[in-house]
């Protein structure tokens, strides 16, 4: 049971960082978003994962893992979107 909460609330915490990368994809939108969101949600969860590792814990290494390509992805599309923006 205690596994299963922790699955839970990796999907919860995933799709919920998915969905701003993805809603930031599709609109092209650089405005308010934060390049250090990104560096920071990467390294956090690089720290996370082998804290993970360190400990054993599956669900960590997982959700984790997932949050590192999400972080990637993210910076990525902010440089793509940025890149795309008319000149100031």
């Amino acid at each position: 049971m205690t596994d299963l909460i922790g699955w839970a609330a990796s999907a919860l915490l995933f799709s919920t960082m998915a969905a701003q990368t993805i809603k930031q994809w599709r609109s092209g939108a650089v405005a308010g978003v934060s390049k250090l969101l990104f560096v920071g949600q990467l390294l956090a969860s690089i720290l996370f994962t082998v804290y993970s590792v360190l400990k054993s814990d599956t669900v960590f290494i997982v959700v984790n893992s997932f949050m590192i390509a999400n972080a990637l992805l993210g910076l990525w599309v902010d440089r793509r979107n940025r890149a795309r923006q008319p000149p100031k």
